[in-house]
């Protein structure tokens, strides 16, 4: 039965190929993986920060998504106003490739003692492989599946704003402002494969906010939404509560799609380690065994206040 619906998911990745708009990946644990959607936040934690991010989608079925992700990223100039990162994301679905480097660029102006509004860019390339090999086409003679897709470039440029407080942050974004596509549409007139959908803009909304419950619990809402022609709106609400600066606990829900849980640990000053799962609330769930991440965060810390009070964002 599993086989059975991956031919159906397939069929609908290569229904994408020819039609519709494309989706960037999607995380259960947003809030720690920021600067993947919006560069104003590179440099923002004062510290020189890596993350790593592995998600595995829809366990179980032969061919699902599973995504990496890498960035570093460090403040930089005189009054460390600016910030400088590079963000890696690795997406594989089926028989294709997905890989994105960039650098993220941000800029800072503090609009109050507690508060700074930030400027970003991100600019970078995009590579995508498809084998056509790994599926089972029912014409192995169809010319159309004949020609692999090697390394296929694109550029990108985006932007992003965030704002943030001690307590607050909100940030908007456009990862990739161009609106290019992967493939030549007009080369299936010559029976060939060289076709793919439009990358169409994808806006990015994210919001929360810090509440000191007591001096050991602070509990975070937060909210992402995101946007792209061609798709339905995405909206993801959390909340996570942090016990005595070490331990946190949350949960989520993706508008219907699915509700996630996450638990992290923070194992010492700069090393901080989060484990997410996703329960999907569609039909895939009885196809599936839900979705996983797990997310690694280290932090050299420049400034001593930073350790001693962590922004929870």
């Amino acid at each position: 039965m599993k086989k059975k619906y991956l031919f159906l998911i397939l069929t609908v990745f290569l229904g994408t190929l020819v039609s519709s708009a494309q989706q960037d990946p999607q995380y259960t644990q947003y809030m720690y993986n920021t600067q993947i959607v919006n560069p104003a936040y590179a440099g923002n934690r004062d510290a020189l920060s890596f993350g790593l991010l592995l998600r595995t989608q829809w366990v179980g079925l032969e061919g699902a998504p599973q995504t990496g992700t890498f960035t570093v990223d460090t403040p930089l100039g005189i009054q460390e106003n600016m910030g400088l990162g590079l963000s890696v994301v690795h997406d594989q679905i089926g028989p294709a490739n997905e890989t994105n480097f960039t650098v993220d660029y941000s800029y800072s102006i503090n609009t109050s003692e507690t508060a700074q509004l930030s400027f970003g860019l991100k600019a970078g390339m995009h590579l995508l492989d498809v084998d056509f090999s790994k599926l089972n086409v029912a014409d192995a003679g169809d010319p159309r599946f004949q020609n692999n897709i090697d390394n296929k470039f694109q550029p990108q440029i985006g932007a992003g704003l965030y704002y943030n407080t001690d307590k607050f942050y909100a940030g908007l974004s456009v990862p990739n402002f161009l609106t290019t596509r992967h493939f030549d549409e007009g080369s299936l007139i010559n029976t060939t494969i060289e076709s793919t959908p439009q990358e169409n803009l994808h806006y990015f909304l994210i919001a929360g906010y810090v509440f000191d419950i007591n001096e050991n619990l602070k509990l975070k809402p937060a909210f992402l939404g995101k946007a792209v022609s061609g798709a339905p709106l995405e909206a993801d609400l959390s909340l996570n509560a942090l016990f005595n600066e070490k331990f946190t606990l949350g949960v989520a829900y993706r508008w219907s799609a699915a509700v996630s849980a996450m638990a992290g640990f923070q194992a010492s000053d700069g090393i901080f380690i989060g484990f997410g799962y996703d329960y999907q609330s569609t039909e895939i769930e009885d196809f599936s065994d839900g979705s996983y991440e797990l997310m690694l965060r280290f932090d050299v810390f420049k400034k001593p206040e930073r350790v001693l009070t962590p922004r929870f964002f």
